[in-house]
């Protein structure tokens, strides 16, 4: 258990905004930054946390988690599928390969659940039986486990923009993807998430839903890029609460960051639009203890957080 007060020290020391010097112009998504030097990609993730396509604020200690469980899943999986990790020069720094993103993400879920309007139990519950060219059969229910993991892909949508599910083939009509790049990209996920599932299941989780991001070398390889198998990118449960959760109708135990956008949707009535309500500092401290508990239990780790001040940690680190 990770000490209260170096959660509470870090509210003060969050990464918002990483710049690095003499690196030009960042590229800036939701939550991290990129640099391109010498044909080398820099990606910088901060403590920026992200819900219903909205930045709501930081998050301790979120990047370094980030950043450490991406850099594990990469080494943990390059001989499965590879990737465009080179090193990790700081605790919140990736050095990887430069790669053309491909316009795609690729989702795979093993279980029907979700609380967003766009999710697909949401989809389930208002009647459809038909999520991303997947034919759901009657009388699911919620967080029930499916008959096998499904690809739902999802178009990439600039920032402040929503993601949209779509099957494979309303992909291929709107000419974003060729088929023969989209179906190596499915079988990357499907087994990515077949080895996530596996560790993960060994280390007491559910590896309930992951998304995947793929890019494309100057070789023209595609290679899975951005982050695997984090508390963003993926939802977890714990395992040896689910089975008693699931027969008696309640949430499963999670470890992700539905715990914010729950307690957003619940306490604040938010599911998007609108002023960003105020995050409490108990609500932050409570999702960074989740996240540095998830990078524990799924890599088998104590992570240790650099309690630095990050900026001068940065500097210092990635000195030209």
């Amino acid at each position: 258990m990770i000490d209260e007060k170096i959660l509470k020290d870090g509210l003060g020391k969050t990464l918002n905004d990483p710049l690095l010097k003499g690196y030009g112009e960042p590229q800036k998504g939701k939550v991290r930054n990129s640099y391109i030097k010498d044909g080398v990609r820099y990606i910088v993730t901060s403590d920026r946390i992200s819900a219903f396509d909205r930045i709501l604020g930081t998050i301790p200690f979120k990047g370094q988690v980030l950043n450490y469980m991406a850099a594990f899943w990469f080494n943990e999986t390059k001989d499965i599928v590879p990737n465009h990790l080179i090193s990790t020069p700081d605790p919140a720094v990736m050095k990887v390969m430069d790669c053309e993103p491909m316009p795609v993400e690729m989702v795979v879920r093993a279980y029907i659940t979700g609380s967003t309007s766009t999710s697909i139990w949401t989809h389930y519950q208002n009647g459809s039986r038909n999520f991303c060219g997947n034919a759901l059969p009657e009388g699911l229910k919620k967080h029930q486990k499916l008959e096998k993991p499904i690809l739902t892909p999802s178009t990439k949508a600039e920032q402040g923009d929503h993601d949209v599910s779509v099957s494979k083939e309303e992909l291929l009509a709107m000419g974003r993807i060729s088929e023969e790049d989209f179906d190596t990209m499915a079988k990357m996920s499907l087994d990515l998430f077949n080895a996530g599932s596996e560790l993960c299941r060994k280390n007491g989780l559910i590896l309930v839903d992951t998304k995947y991001e793929f890019g494309r070398t100057k070789e023209g390889q595609i290679v899975v890029i951005d982050e695997i198998h984090t508390p963003d990118s993926s939802r977890f449960w714990q395992a040896d609460t689910y089975d008693q959760n699931f027969s008696e109708g309640n949430d499963p135990k999670g470890l992700d960051k539905e715990y914010v956008r729950t307690w957003l949707k619940n306490e604040r009535n938010f599911t998007g639009d609108g002023d960003i309500p105020q995050i409490p500092d108990e609500i932050k401290i409570e999702a960074a203890r989740r996240y540095i508990e998830t990078a524990k239990q799924v890599t088998g780790q104590d992570f240790i957080p650099n309690q630095e001040e990050p900026n001068s940690r940065l500097e210092k680190n990635m000195a030209i």
